[in-house]
C-alpha cells in the first residue's frame, strides 16, 4: 500500500498524468489488495467527475416548450352557431375562442392588448376610436383578413333580425373604413368596456355574406384568423356532431402555437363527462360541480379554480313582503346566514364568501369587509336583542311576531316570515336549506319554492311574483352593473330582480358608465357600494369558481382572471406539452 499512496502523493504535487509505461510498472507491483483499492478510488474518482459534469450541465440548461403534442377536452353541450355573432352555449363559445381573432384580445390577467390590430389611437373625449391592422394576416382558408371583414362583422351584430346577444355591445357604434388598412369608430358616448367589446372574433365576409348567417353551413365548419383550424369533423347518422380535431395553424399572427392537436369531445350531461376522463377518452374537462370536483381532487386528477365574476345572493321584493323595507329585519338576515358554511358545505371551498355586489375578481373595486371577531353566538345573540327591540318577539311556533294595535284599538299578529324562490338546481335548493336553517335560529321563519329553470324565468322573475329570489348574476364588464342595479331595469326585460329605486345610486352608475379614467371609475363604484350597503335591498352569499380539471403533461397553462369558461382558451397557443432541455446561452 506504500508505493500506491506515495505514487498519488507524487502525481499530486508535480501536477503530472503518469506515463503508460509507469502504470504498467507501479500496478504490477501492487498486492491484490492494493488493486482492488486503486480500482476503487479509480471508480470513484471517475464517478464523481460524471456526477460534477453533470450537475454543471443542468446549471446552465433550461427547458423550453417545443411544437408538437396533443390534448383533448370535454365539453357539455353540442356546437350549433360556431361564429361571434351568434355563440351562446358553452360549446359554440369554446370554439370561437379557439378559431377568431379579434382586433384586441385579453391576457390572462385581464389585460387587453393588440390581436388584429398593429395599434390604436383614442380621442380625448373617448368618443373616436382609430385601428390599424398588422400587415400579412390570414383567415385560414388563405384570404387575407381586411377593414371589410371588421365591418362585416360589426354591422352583422348591430342588424336587429339576427337579434344578437352582442348587439347592446354596439348600439351607437359607427364603423367607417378610412382606408385599407384603417378603421375608425365613433361613439356616441364614451364607454370604458369598447376596447374588451373589440376582442370580438372577425368573420371572413366571403364565408358568411353569400347566406343568412342563421343558416350558413360555416356555423359547424367555421373558418377564422385564430389560433386553431378545424382539421376533422365527426358526426352521428343525424348528423349531431359528436368531435372536432382542431390542428395549430401556422399563420396565427401571434406566432404558431405550441399544441399541435386539440380535440374536442361534446357530452349531454356532466355524469358522461366525469366518465370519459376516468376511463381515458379526454385529458381535460370543466364546468362540473363542487361536489364532483373534490371527489377527483382526492383521486389524484389536477384541479384548477379560477374566480367568475358571478354574484349569488337573495335579492328582495318589497313590492311583494313589505318586511324588507325594514332594515332591522334585512340587517339581521345577512348577518345571520352563515355565508362561510355555504362555500365550505355547497361549494367545497370553490368559491368566496362575499359582501359586495361588485364581484371578487374585479380587485379594483372590490372594498374589504370590516373584519367580524364576535363568536357566531355572540352575533345572533345580538341579531336577537336587536330583533326585540324592534317590537319583535316569540310566538307560540317559536317564530317572531309583532302585535301592533291602530288607533282604532284593532289588534294586528305579523309573523317574521317569507318565502325563498329559487331554480331547482342542487347548489341553490341546499344553499336555501342552509338559509332556513340558519334564520330559524333567529326565529325568522321560510319557506323554499323551487321551479324549473325555464318556468323560474317566465312565472316568476319576468313578472316579479316573489318574496325574495335566490339568484345568480353574470357581471362580465363593470357597465352589467347598470343592468342589475338601475332603477330604469325594474321591470321586464330589465335585470333589476331586487326592484331597487335610488335616485343617488342611479346618478352614480350613469355617470361610471361614460367614465374612462380608471380611477375616477373606482371612487363612482365605491360609492355605488356605500348605497345598497345602506340601502340592503339585498343580501349577498357567494361567488363560485370556474373549476378545470387539466392534463398533468399540460404546461404554460395561466388564469389570472376570468370572465367566461370560455377564457381559459384565451393563451392556448402558449401551452405546450411537449419540451427540450438546451443551453441557457442559446435562449438569449
Amino acid at each position: 500500500m506504500q508505493n500506491l499512496y506515495s505514487r498519488i502523493r507524487q502525481f499530486k504535487i508535480t501536477g503530472k498524468l503518469p506515463k503508460k509505461d509507469e502504470i504498467n510498472s507501479i500496478f504490477s507491483t501492487f498486492s491484490k489488495k492494493e488493486r482492488v483499492v486503486f480500482v476503487f478510488l479509480l471508480l470513484t474518482f471517475l464517478i464523481s467527475t460524471v456526477i460534477i459534469l453533470e450537475s454543471i450541465n443542468k446549471s446552465l440548461m433550461v427547458s423550453i416548450p417545443l411544437h408538437g403534442g396533443s390534448i383533448s377536452e370535454g365539453i357539455i353541450g353540442t356546437p350549433r352557431f360556431i361564429n361571434p355573432v351568434l355563440a351562446n352555449s358553452p360549446a359554440d363559445l369554446d370554439l370561437v375562442s379557439l378559431i377568431y381573432s379579434g382586433l384586441m384580445r385579453k391576457n390572462p390577467d385581464g389585460t387587453i392588448f393588440p390581436d388584429l390590430a398593429e395599434k390604436y389611437e383614442m380621442s380625448g373625449d373617448g368618443l373616436t376610436y382609430k385601428f390599424t391592422l398588422k400587415d400579412k394576416m390570414y383567415f385560414q382558408d388563405g384570404k387575407p383578413v381586411t377593414v371589410d371583414d371588421v365591418i362585416f362583422t360589426i354591422n352583422e351584430i348591430k342588424d336587429p333580425v339576427i337579434k344578437s346577444l352582442r348587439k347592446v355591445d354596439f348600439d351607437g357604434v359607427n364603423a367607417v373604413k378610412i382606408d385599407a388598412k384603417t378603421i375608425e369608430f365613433s361613439l356616441k358616448k364614451p364607454y370604458p368596456s369598447f376596447l374588451e367589446n373589440l376582442t370580438l372574433g372577425i368573420m371572413p365576409q366571403h364565408i358568411w355574406n353569400n347566406s343568412s348567417i342563421e343558416l350558413n353551413n360555416a356555423n359547424t365548419s367555421p373558418i377564422g384568423s385564430g389560433p386553431y383550424l378545424i382539421k376533422n369533423v365527426a358526426k352521428e347518422s343525424s348528423g349531431v356532431i359528436n368531435s372536432y380535431e382542431l390542428e395549430s395553424y401556422n399563420k396565427f399572427i401571434l406566432g404558431e402555437p405550441y399544441i399541435k392537436k386539440v380535440s374536442l369531445y361534446f357530452y349531454s350531461n356532466e355524469d358522461d363527462l366525469i366518465h370519459a376522463l376516468e376511463n381515458g377518452d379526454v385529458d381535460q374537462i370543466s364546468s362540473i360541480t363542487p361536489l364532483n370536483a373534490d371527489i377527483l381532487k382526492e383521486r389524484n386528477y389536477q384541479i384548477e379554480s379560477y374566480v367568475l365574476p358571478r354574484i349569488f345572493g337573495l335579492f328582495f321584493n318589497q313590492n311583494k313582503n313589505l318586511l324588507f323595507a325594514n332594515k332591522v329585519i334585512t340587517k339581521a338576515i345577512d348577518q345571520a346566514i352563515d355565508k362561510d358554511k355555504i362555500v365550505q358545505k355547497i361549494l367545497f371551498n370553490y368559491g368566496n364568501a362575499i359582501d359586495d355586489p361588485i364581484p371578487p375578481n374585479m380587485i379594483a373595486y372590490q372594498k374589504l369587509s370590516a373584519e367580524n371577531n364576535s363568536s357566531r353566538e355572540l352575533t345572533l345573540q345580538n341579531i336577537q336583542n336587536n330583533l326585540a327591540k324592534d317590537g319583535w318577539s316569540k310566538g307560540p311556533d317559536g317564530f317572531l311576531q309583532k302585535i301592533t294595535i291602530d288607533k282604532n284599538k284593532k289588534k294586528t299578529t305579523t309573523i317574521l316570515e317569507f318565502s325563498i324562490s329559487t331554480g331547482n338546481a342542487e347548489e341553490l335548493i341546499k344553499t336555501a336549506e342552509i338559509i332556513k336553517e340558519n334564520l330559524s335560529k333567529i326565529g325568522i321563519k321560510v319557506n323554499i319554492k323551487t321551479f324549473e329553470i325555464g318556468n323560474l324565468n317566465q312565472s316568476v322573475i319576468r313578472p316579479r311574483d316573489y318574496d325574495a329570489l335566490l339568484f345568480g348574476q353574470i357581471i362580465n364588464h363593470e357597465s352589467d352593473l347598470f343592468a342589475f342595479w338601475h332603477s330604469s331595469q325594474r321591470k321586464d326585460p330589465g335585470l333589476n330582480v331586487a326592484i331597487y329605486t335610488n335616485a343617488k345610486a342611479d346618478k352614480i352608475l350613469e355617470d361610471a358608465s361614460i367614465t374612462i379614467n380608471e380611477q375616477a371609475r373606482i371612487k363612482k363604484y365605491a360609492q355605488f357600494e356605500d348605497q345598497i350597503k345602506k340601502n340592503m335591498p339585498a343580501v349577498f352569499l357567494y361567488s363560485p369558481n370556474f373549476i378545470y380539471i387539466v392534463s398533468k403533461n399540460l404546461k404554460g397553462l395561466s388564469i389570472n382572471h376570468i370572465i367566461s369558461p370560455a377564457d381559459r382558451f384565451l393563451s392556448i397557443y402558449s401551452w405546450y406539452t411537449e419540451t427540450e432541455n438546451v443551453w441557457r446561452i442559446f435562449t438569449k
